[in-house]
């Protein structure tokens, strides 16, 4: 059913299990790794399982909280109707910006993988095409989906046999060395970065068949199976290449089939790296736009941006701003200074949504959820930290600014 303001549910679980893949495998697997492993070597196995447990109190308070709110939106929706109308605002804001710094670091890892040396310009590219697609409908982009994750996950598991079966895999090299505690934190910020994709399917609930049903299941089930491919994937790696070779691998996965000798293996490896950032920034951008659009519908951005296309029912105003955004970021920023920020921000996000959480009871999850938000948010490189606080700071003397106005 179709509201006159709003969106069309097509989306089943299957769909929006498929969305979440999307959206988390390609960012972890080709983007945060080599800077996780920078941050705390062999130690980044421990922040991968810290990332996961705050991945998954994320995961279940979202899941509570979707199926109350059947939203677009997300804990934009969540913070504001629990909290307050400042801690929705914050959420959302949070969302978009960081949100939209991750399209930027996706369409560029597109671009590093593709074509180094116009790495920038086939970033912009990739923006344009995939926002063309979800101006088209939702059900393209599902359907477009599929076959993404179905690519990357052939082209993770030949990595895996590859580097397993030409036995240039050492279990020594996952020993602990010289591991600290900052350190492993800050990889499990990083590597948060990755996990944070199952969002998108909170954010979808106004698109969604059954939304109280379908969502609680398809956040655990997205995040699940992401966790096995990504622990299998990084205990791989990190045993073909070492901590130090892995944090210095530009395309680690490239690396390692290199160093399995299977040379041969580089094109179809920078062609899946290149298809699961595509994913990710086609699950993006969709989530950015639908929060956009949720916040346009109150005022706390131009209310033109809540426009819902008579024809393919998306949100169409929203979808092309942040395409022109996303496409100017992509042409500038720096690929691992998004990924921070990104992580960052995101993490305040989930902050906001655990503490929304708290307020419906069964309270260790969401409390366990939200220190853990907070530890790895501030974790994270000072540059990020800081960059990230001023950005929050900006949307916070907006909305007091507007408060001040209706006032």
């Amino acid at each position: 059913m179709t509201t006159p303001d709003g969106l069309q549910r097509r989306l089943g679980t299957f769909d929006a299990v498929t969305i979440g893949l999307g959206s988390m495998i390609g960012a972890g697997i080709f983007a945060a790794l080599a800077p996780a492993a920078a941050a705390a070597g062999t130690g980044l196995l421990i922040g991968l399982a810290v990332a996961a447990v705050v991945a998954y109190c994320n995961a279940t308070s979202s899941a509570r909280l979707a199926a109350r709110y059947p939203q677009s939106g997300g804990t934009y929706v969540y913070g504001r109707e629990r909290l307050g109308e400042f801690w929705g605002h914050t959420a959302g804001w949070s969302f978009i910006v960081g949100k939209t710094a991750s399209c930027a670091a996706m369409a560029l890892t597109v671009g590093v993988y593709l074509w180094p040396q116009f790495a920038h310009a086939v970033a912009v590219a990739a923006v344009v095409a995939l926002t063309v697609v979800n101006y088209a409908g939702i059900q393209k982009s599902a359907l477009l989906t599929r076959v993404i994750v179905a690519v990357v996950l052939a082209v993770l598991a030949a990595v895996v046999v590859i580097v397993i079966g030409s036995g240039s895999a050492d279990g020594s090299r996952l020993a602990l060395g010289d591991v600290t505690t900052g350190g492993v934190l800050q990889a499990a910020g990083l590597l948060f970065f990755a996990f944070a994709g199952y969002a998108r399917i909170a954010t979808l609930g106004e698109e969604v068949r059954d939304p109280a049903r379908t969502i609680p299941r398809a956040i655990p089930i997205a995040l699940g199976i992401t966790l096995c491919v990504y622990a299998v994937v990084a205990i791989t790696v990190l045993a073909a290449l070492g901590g130090a070779g892995l944090a210095a691998a530009p395309a680690p996965l490239v690396n390692a089939v290199v160093a399995a000798g299977a040379p041969h293996w580089q094109p179809v490896v920078r062609i899946g790296a290149a298809v699961a950032a595509l994913g990710s920034l086609l699950a993006l951008i969709l989530g950015v736009s639908r929060t956009t659009l949720a916040m346009a519908r109150d005022r706390h951005l131009p209310h033109l941006l809540a426009a819902v296309h008579p024809r393919f029912g998306t949100p169409h105003r929203a979808e092309v701003v942040v395409g022109i955004v996303v496409a100017v970021l992509a042409a500038v920023v720096d690929l691992r200074g998004a990924i921070g920020f990104s992580s960052f921000a995101v993490l305040l996000y989930y902050a906001i949504a655990n503490a929304s959480a708290w307020t419906l009871g069964r309270r260790v999850i969401p409390a366990t959820g939200l220190v853990g938000c907070l530890v790895l948010a501030f974790a994270l490189p000072p540059a990020s930290v800081t960059a990230g606080a001023a950005v929050v700071a900006v949307g916070a003397l907006l909305y007091a600014l507007r408060a001040t106005r209706r006032a």
